[in-house]
């Protein structure tokens, strides 16, 4: 939830962009699948739910499976791979992120969403960097901004790097 609102922040407050952000638990609540629904836009949004989404970040198997219906056939799909087994039945990009991995290792297992939204950042553009990392400073808890950029910033370079080996791959096929 709490990545859902830092990115809806960046986009409206320093992208000066369009965003409608809604959320949802199940009855298990902690542990179980839950969702946050963002819609970014440069345009009026009239409708403030997700009906086919361009973008689909898993952090569970339970999230992956409720919520993988949701994704547009050539949509992005992103998840923690320590956390998503197997992802039957994605097409279009796939990118596997060991975000609970190095949120661990960075100390704080509970950071992985921030891992996340790094390379979420990264990979999609969907907002910008520098209004990401200023949403995160004042999103978190104070006295955690410092290893929570950190955290971001990890993310965001996996990003990065898996974007030039995928640009360097593409071009030894040519």
């Amino acid at each position: 939830m709490l990545a859902g609102q830092v990115m809806g922040l960046a986009a409206c407050l320093s992208d000066h962009l369009e965003a409608t952000f809604t959320q949802s638990y199940g009855p298990e609540a902690r542990g179980g699948a839950c969702s946050a629904q963002l819609i970014i836009s440069d345009k009026q949004i009239h409708y403030p739910y997700v009906r086919n989404a361009d973008i689909l970040v898993c952090m569970s198997q339970t999230g992956y499976e409720k919520y993988r219906q949701m994704l547009k056939a050539e949509g992005t799909l992103i998840i923690d791979q320590d956390m998503v087994r197997s992802v039957e039945g994605a097409t279009g990009d796939v990118f596997p992120v060991p975000a609970t991995r190095m949120a661990e290792e960075l100390g704080r297992k509970m950071m992985a969403n921030i891992v996340m939204l790094g390379f979420v950042t990264s990979v999609t553009e969907a907002v910008s960097l520098k209004g990401m990392l200023s949403s995160v400073a004042d999103s978190v808890p104070k006295g955690t901004e410092k290893t929570n950029i950190a955290a971001f910033n990890k993310g965001y370079d996996l990003g990065q790097a898996m974007l030039k080996a995928r640009m360097k791959k593409a071009a030894a096929r040519l």
